[in-house]
């Protein structure tokens, strides 16, 4: 987290600095500010401090026991959580993800192919959620 923080800190900075620049170049050279991208570099200038400063306030806990991340002498292996269990042979997240890529292809037509395409994504999600529940894998 603390690496986070410094990060965010540095990009604040850069932005903030990317703000003056750009209204001045906007502003004195162009003879005309222009609006939009001043307010969203100050915008992002705020954004990156919060979540900097929000960083920083939650690393007081870890003081005690620092992330592997900030750690200099962490192996890679200390951050390797188990992130649950997959199936190595599954249909269903091909069956999803064409599911959901054809309901959102189809609003560029219209809506209605929508409809169609919906139930599709919808059994890919519920097969892809109850796989294991059945067959050589159930419980």
């Amino acid at each position: 987290m603390r690496t986070t923080r410094n990060i965010l800190w540095g990009l604040t900075v850069f932005y903030a600095l990317m703000a003056v620049i750009y209204s001045a170049w906007t502003g004195f050279i162009e003879k005309e500010l222009e609006w939009v991208g001043a307010v969203a570099f100050v915008l992002m200038t705020l954004f990156t401090a919060f979540i900097a400063w929000y960083l920083g306030l939650e690393n007081k806990p870890f003081s005690r026991k620092p992330l592997p991340e900030d750690r200099e002498n962490a192996e890679i292996a200390d951050a390797d959580e188990d992130l649950g269990f997959f199936m190595p042979s599954s249909m269903w997240p091909v069956v999803t993800a064409a599911g959901v890529g054809l309901v959102f292809a189809s609003i560029a037509v219209g809506w209605w192919p929508a409809f169609w395409f919906a139930p599709a994504a919808i059994v890919g999600l519920l097969g892809w959620m109850f796989e294991t529940y059945r067959g050589k894998f159930g419980h």
